[in-house]
């Protein structure tokens, strides 16, 4: 099994986390960017590699199909992009055809990425139409076939699992077993079943026993949890409750670009929020202008513009804004009529 950056990762197990170890007992886990489609693309991963990195990097996750066609390359290695700064970065995959992760695997190798990553855990009626993300938990055969098929085409790389505990229910314990018979690097579970979504509180409790599975399979295979956690010392206080070896965070990056550096976004002024905002805008701009449509930033608007007296005012002007100058224009409009 190759290792690679987590084996240097996991090994900052007995380094004091600076704020927030003593939650942990003065020892940090792995804390990882959740991937997150039409979220943590290259503008967005450069605002967290300026204000606080994770520990790892993620993309988006990228459609082997489209990798793999002469049609879909262009549009699929957009979502690859990425800078030296977000190191260790993680390129995560679905599909449901061994061979095409071969492929995808060797030309994420050839792009200089840290890790691979395969998606066994999306509930996405499209993707899971192809026999991919969740759909893949039914099927863990073919999930196998996966794994090995990318171990190889990956040339050395780290392949890891993004999943979650079950699909109908929980079969935790079973699903663990499955995967670490292929000897992934790591395996990070969103603590839901494909059947729960995202609609019930994480079951903390299966992550536990996904440790406990892994450490009686006698593997070296990392364990991650994810679900509802939404700062670094919340993970902390998870990674000491399940024994996992690291967390990764989604939601509570929204509108926080210092999220990683465990500073909650209420704790910066309004007019920081709001240029980190501004920022985030020019940077999607600069990196995707004529590639992607500018309302994929509106989402962001959202998490950046909330909880202040006005917010509900400003957000429905940056919704009708098209570029980032007008977004910039708004921001200075309200800051001015603030003061």
């Amino acid at each position: 099994m190759e290792m690679g950056f987590w084996k240097k990762l996991s090994a900052k197990g007995a380094v004091p986390a600076s704020g927030w170890g003593s939650a942990s007992g003065g020892k940090k886990p792995i804390i990882a960017m959740a991937p997150m489609a039409n979220v943590t693309d290259a503008a967005f991963r450069r605002m967290f590699a300026k204000y606080g990195k994770p520990d790892v990097f993620w993309t988006e996750f990228v459609s082997t199909e489209a990798l793999c066609s002469e049609k879909g390359r262009e549009s699929a290695l957009l979502d690859l992009i990425y800078s030296k700064d977000e190191r260790p970065i993680v390129a995560q995959i679905f599909g449901s055809k061994p061979n095409l992760f071969y492929k995808s695997a060797e030309m994420i190798k050839q792009l200089g990425f840290d890790g691979v990553d395969l998606n066994m855990g999306c509930p996405d009626r499209n993707v899971e139409k192809q026999g991919a993300g969740a759909a893949l938990i039914k099927n863990p055969g073919l999930a196998e076939e996966i794994i090995e098929a990318t171990k190889e085409g990956a040339g050395g790389l780290p392949v890891s699992i993004k999943t979650r505990i079950g699909y109908n229910k929980d079969i935790t314990e079973e699903w663990t077993a499955h995967l670490l018979e292929s000897d992934p690097a790591a395996i990070t579970f969103h603590a839901r079943t494909r059947k729960e979504m995202s609609d019930v509180p994480a079951h903390w409790d299966a992550i536990a026993r996904a440790v406990k599975a892994r450490d009686a399979a006698k593997k070296s295979t990392l364990i991650l949890g994810n679900g509802d956690v939404r700062s670094v010392r919340e993970a902390a206080r998870k990674s000491e409750e399940t024994g996992c070896d690291g967390v990764m965070i989604g939601r509570g990056m929204f509108g926080n670009p210092w999220c990683f550096k465990g500073v909650k976004r209420e704790e910066k002024t309004l007019e920081e929020r709001l240029r980190a905002m501004c920022e985030h805008a020019r940077y999607f701009e600069e990196l995707f202008r004529e590639k992607k449509n500018f309302a994929v930033m509106k989402k962001h608007f959202k998490a950046y513009a909330s909880d202040f007296d006005g917010a509900k005012e400003l957000r429905e002007e940056l919704m009708e804004t098209e570029s980032a100058d007008e977004v910039r224009e708004k921001v200075e409009i309200f800051l001015t009529r603030e003061v």
